[in-house]
């Protein structure tokens, strides 16, 4: 019963998820540094499926365009279920994240363009805007009672904001070429979508099949897919009241596991197999690398406190209850975890240009730790373990 206890508390911890996925960025790694390199990348490039409507797609693209759709269905559920009845659900509480998260956007933007406007990675500037919300939250938990829980709920709305931004930038930027024809079967099963919603349909599965035909006519409309996981998650009904669980809190609650543990590490491991090479560890100094290196690191941290600094002094925000301008530094660092939202934009930004997304992923592996650990340093020094501070 014990163990049965343990394993439970395991699944449920954000330490735990963002443990596996250390393990399987260092797996990947390995593998790919390593006599088993060539055949891992030949099953990643193994076509599965059928011909049958065009549904055969390589691994890596099955994993990259359909289990991160799940990926993003899980993150839209939990912005809806914030801008209802969570931190976002009123101005004065989601204002501070959300004018945070438009810094912390904007500034590492502009700095990766400052390194390389008019350069053959011009594209990339999209990469240090995002933020890695499992491996952020998984750092801050490590922290326990040291820091309030405003602290760890500012990061974790913050973080939902930047990944909505993120979503928008990747359906705005990073689509190609628009299929009219299926676009606008798209919208006709979105407003299919709401509409069960507006009649108040709570099953589950009533959804999941029109967003199952959602994200094929999506996927092949030009718009990258994930945005079909998106849109399902707004369609979900949800409730304001606490007395009972909604269908989108009941489908959150389904997902999380499989989330934390099987989609995210996959996606790990099939996206940081990169072979090492001098010229890739050389291109730590080139524009890319900095960029994405300042842009994550110092763009985070400027941006965010910036940003807030400016709504707290206006009066339209104020600090996270019981906290300092220390730990919002420290916050300010660990927003700059991109990984692996940063590595999905990488791969949108070169499609097709290996060496490249390899020098990005290597930049975004680097800038993640430094954020990673000076993040965690000034947030274990920022307050002393306080007792009155509510347990996790």
């Amino acid at each position: 019963m014990n163990l049965t206890l343990y394993f439970k508390k395991f699944f449920n911890n954000s330490q735990a998820s963002g443990i596996i996925l250390i393990f399987c960025v260092l797996a990947s790694l390995l593998i790919a540094n390593s006599s088993a390199a060539e055949s891992f990348q030949h099953l990643l490039d193994k076509n599965v499926g059928t011909h049958l409507f065009e549904l055969e797609y390589p691994v890596s693209i099955w994993i990259n365009d359909g289990l991160m759709a799940v990926f993003f269905l899980l993150v839209g559920l939990e912005i809806k279920r914030e801008l209802v009845e969570g931190e976002l659900s009123s101005f004065k509480n989601a204002s501070l994240p959300i004018f945070a998260a438009v810094g912390g956007m904007l500034v590492p933007a502009v700095i990766y363009s400052l390194f390389n406007s008019g350069t053959e990675y011009s594209n990339g500037w999209g990469i240090p805007m995002a933020t890695d919300i499992a491996f952020s939250l998984a750092i801050i938990s490590m922290l326990g009672k040291k820091i309030p829980n405003s602290i760890k709920i500012f990061l974790a709305a913050l973080a939902i904001v930047d990944d909505l931004g993120a979503i928008l930038v990747i359906a705005i930027f990073y689509t190609e070429q628009i299929h009219w024809t299926y676009l606008l079967l798209s919208l006709g099963v979105t407003v299919l979508l709401f509409l069960l919603n507006f009649l108040k349909v709570t099953r589950i599965v009533f959804y999941i099949i029109p967003g199952l035909f959602l994200w094929y006519f999506l996927h092949h409309s030009g718009i990258h897919a994930t945005i079909a996981g998106v849109l399902l998650a707004f369609s979900i009904p949800t409730n304001v009241s606490n007395v009972e669980i909604s269908p989108l809190e009941k489908l959150e609650h389904k997902l999380h596991i499989p989330v934390s543990f099987l989609i995210m590490p996959v996606f790990a491991l099939a996206n940081t197999n990169i072979t090492f090479s001098s010229e890739m560890v050389a291109g730590i100094g080139s524009t890319l690398g900095l960029g994405i290196i300042c842009g994550l690191v110092l763009g985070k941290l400027i941006g965010i406190n910036l940003f807030s600094f400016i709504a707290i002094k206006l009066k339209m925000s104020s600090l996270p209850h019981n906290s300092n301008w220390l730990q919002m530094l420290g916050v300010g660092l660990l927003a700059g975890i991109g990984f692996t939202m940063s590595i999905f934009i990488a791969l949108l930004s070169f499609k097709g240009e290996i060496e490249i997304q390899d020098e990005a992923k290597f930049a975004i592996l680097i800038a993640s730790f430094i954020a990673a650990i000076t993040g965690f340093i000034i947030l274990s020094i920022s307050s002393k373990e306080n007792p009155e501070l509510e347990e996790d």
